[in-house]
């Protein structure tokens, strides 16, 4: 029997508003239908009233998670336009954060991946190992959450050599919990009973459709912008890409979990060789001159986008914002159909949707 079945814009398997239309036939998803936009902000038109300094704080409020990430990809913008060079050390201190912060985001996606699948007991564990990460990012920048890490030219907090030192103690903690869950979730037996074989997404319609980030990965798309156009201080260290070729829920587990490990190394290497020197250039209140420029940065998420167009003001002329979900959520629908209703929470959470971003 055929029915209409709407998951969502509230729902308790989804912590940010969105609306899924699911035509079933029985248990059956037949074909779905996906509607965004509860959450807009108009944040894209308040840039144009604010200054350099101002946007820096207001782009961090695009998303609670990734927040660091629209900081510095804004700043990278501006940077470019007034041909700014930003020291080497707080070139290396903005990569630290990224990863902090890539290894909040991943942490806490898988926690909340079990807790759908029912998995509550490694839901806490994993959860514990995000609290010693955002204890990380407390002593680095003062909060848990929005770091306020970046400055027009630089970083805006330095790592001396007792917090440095007590990193790399606490990454090795880190690296021991990762190792002991990792190995849990990668061979329990109810995890993989919810998650192979479900919503599958194959390389060829992850590249079709445009998906990015671990979700692509997840499908085989071989793609990274940190290595692929490096930026920052992202080609001094070595890291691998981690891509798995089944493109279900399980290989999207998998390609998170590995990326964890690649993000403790690069903080690591970071800490290890942290260039001796300035963090920025001062903090001062920049007049954006005229001109255009867009970046990309490898957000937790995927890859994130900012135009900035300059106008010779202390105010933006225009700022565009295109994020990773903009990409990842219209591979939704496709994933959905031809899987069982019960699966559909998980395989909508399974792109790590940040609606947040996605409306601004």
């Amino acid at each position: 029997m055929s029915y209409v079945l709407p998951i969502g814009p509230y729902h308790p398997s989804l912590e940010e508003p969105i609306h899924a239309k699911l035509y079933t036939e029985g248990e059956m998803i037949k074909d779905a239908e996906v509607f965004v936009g509860y959450n807009h902000r108009g944040i894209e038109k308040l840039c144009t009233e604010r200054n350099a300094i101002q946007t820096l704080v207001l782009v961090e409020r695009v998303c609670g998670i990734c927040s660091h990430s629209h900081a510095l990809t804004y700043a990278m913008c501006v940077e470019d336009i007034n041909k700014i060079e930003v020291p080497k050390r707080g070139d290396y201190i903005r990569v630290i954060t990224a990863e902090l912060e890539r290894l909040h985001s991943h942490l806490l996606w898988m926690g909340i991946a079990c807790h759908i699948i029912g998995h509550d007991s490694m839901f806490m564990h994993i959860w514990d190992e995000r609290e010693l990460v955002m204890d990380l990012l407390e002593r680095l920048s003062g909060n848990r959450v929005n770091y306020a890490m970046v400055t027009i030219g630089g970083s805006r907090r330095d790592i001396d050599d007792q917090l440095r030192r007590d990193m790399l103690s606490d990454l090795v903690k880190l690296k021991t919990m990762l190792d002991r869950d990792v190995d849990i979730v990668l061979t329990d037996k109810t995890i993989a009973l919810r998650t192979k074989n479900v919503g599958v997404m194959k390389t060829a319609d992850a590249v079709r459709m445009g998906a990015v980030g671990p979700h692509a990965r997840a499908s085989g798309v071989d793609v990274d912008v940190r290595r692929d156009s490096p930026y920052s201080a992202y080609g001094d260290f070595k890291f691998k890409v981690p891509v798995t070729p089944n493109g279900d829920v399980f290989d999207r587990v998998v390609v998170r979990a590995l990326e964890c490990y690649e993000s403790v190394s690069i903080i690591m290497q970071a800490l290890d060789n942290l260039p001796e020197g300035p963090i920025n250039l001062g903090n001062k209140l920049p007049r954006i001159k005229e001109g255009v420029s867009v970046k990309r940065h490898e957000a937790p998420r995927g890859a994130l986008s900012y135009m900035v167009i300059g106008k010779n003001a202390l105010e933006n002329a225009r700022v565009s914002i295109h994020v990773p979900s903009f990409k990842n959520t219209p591979t939704v629908p496709f994933m959905l159909r031809n899987n069982t209703v019960a699966d559909a929470g998980l395989i909508i959470a399974s792109i790590d949707p940040c609606f947040s971003c996605l409306d601004r």
